[in-house]
């Protein structure tokens, strides 16, 4: 049997024809997928320079004192008003009970000051009374001198003492006026001294009621700082509060992908945490005011030396679907995958759609802190006022 002989030029041609055939299957192939990504992605805009945003409340001491104890720890959720740290509160209770010895010694002062008033009329009236005596008996001896039964010293004795008794008069309604003038014209728990010990009262107060270091909004805590025994001072902090539930994404684009961003715009986000099988869905709510460079600690300056054209990065906030992140949460800071449906109309370049609704923008736990000082207060004027006619 006859065997066939493939010359070498017919394997040459058929390995040719084969690479030939592969080399177009995978240009078919690229072509196709790159066309199907450029169909799929030529409406989108996509960065990998995108992380979670979120509040981070700094939780400072509002009053010095000392640390005396801790109720709560990082990952730890706590409540808005719940107590987090307690201050020794020694030193506040004896400002503030000297506070209240202050006020009442003013009370105290303005009413001695009314009664002196009254003591000062009675004065009046009983120089008054002798006045009119001698200047009834000067009447009478000058009349008697005429036919030498006063003497001329006896005479001007009396007159002596007339101009003496109306300076001792004219000295005391001064004084009179000027006591009126501190004491009358206002009621005594309006009156400028007291309402300057009541603001003393009230600061004490409140500095005292501060010892209690509450939570202002409600999340988890992190990065404390505050460790009991620790003396610290007004302002300063001692752990961070992160709600997790108003999150959004800060996606860092190129100055030359954001022309056609805009707010309103759909977003689709995957999570490094979650991988690509997790989708966020959120919605850009505006494009910030300035670029992160230009924000820096240390600004460009690219007035002096050599200048290198960078494309620099203009921050997009986006926000979240609160659902998904019930379902899936996040913590700031977290790399994320961003991209805008820049397909969509949305609205104009420089409205915001960003809401300021959560608890995160407002807190009332502060509102309460002087309940119970007017009580406090009107109980102190009222001990050492004594019924004294204000």
């Amino acid at each position: 049997m006859m065997q066939k002989t493939i010359r070498p030029r017919e394997i040459i041609r058929q390995r040719n024809r084969r690479l030939i055939a592969v080399t177009l299957t995978v240009l078919l192939a690229s072509l196709f997928y790159f066309g199907y990504w450029w169909y799929v992605n030529r409406h989108w805009v996509t960065t990998d320079d995108a992380f979670v945003g979120g509040h981070l409340i700094t939780l400072k001491a509002q009053t010095d004192g000392t640390i005396v104890e801790i109720l709560a720890e990082e990952t730890q959720r706590v409540k808005q008003g719940q107590m987090l740290i307690r201050l020794d509160g020694t030193g506040a209770q004896i400002d503030l009970q000297q506070t209240q010895a202050e006020l009442g010694e003013t009370v105290r002062t303005l009413v001695n000051l009314k009664s002196g008033i009254e003591t000062l009329k009675q004065r009046i009236a009983a120089h008054q009374a002798v006045l009119t005596r001698l200047r009834h008996d000067l009447r009478r001896f000058l009349a008697a001198a005429g036919e030498g039964a006063v003497s001329e010293q006896q005479v001007q004795n009396t007159r002596d003492r007339i101009r003496e008794l109306e300076a001792t008069i004219a000295a005391t309604k001064a004084e009179k006026a000027g006591v009126e003038a501190q004491v009358l014209g206002v009621s005594l728990d309006r009156h400028p001294a007291v309402e300057k010990a009541k603001s003393r009262v009230r600061r004490a107060y409140l500095a005292y009621h501060r010892r209690h270091v509450i939570a202002p909004a409600s999340g988890f805590v992190a990065k404390r700082k505050a460790h009991v025994g620790d003396r610290v001072k007004a302002g300063t902090a001692l752990l961070v509060i992160v709600p997790l539930d108003d999150l959004w994404i800060e996606a860092n684009f190129l100055e030359t992908k954001i022309a056609r961003i805009r707010p309103g715009q759909t977003a689709e986000i995957t999570v490094d945490a979650y991988g690509r099988d997790v989708i966020f869905h959120g919605r850009v709510q505006g494009l910030n005011p300035g670029t992160g460079s230009n924000f820096a600690l240390l600004p460009t300056d690219n007035a002096t030396g050599n200048f290198i054209h960078i494309a620099e990065r203009v921050p997009v906030r986006i926000g979240l679907d609160t659902d998904e992140l019930k379902k899936h949460p996040l913590q700031p800071g977290l790399s994320t995958l961003t991209r805008i449906n820049i397909s969509e109309a949305g609205e104009k370049p420089l409205v915001s759609s960003v809401q300021t609704r959560s608890d995160a923008y407002r807190t009332r736990v502060y509102d309460a802190e002087l309940d119970g000082v007017e009580a406090l207060i009107d109980n102190i004027i009222s001990k050492n006022q004594n019924h004294s006619g204000f």
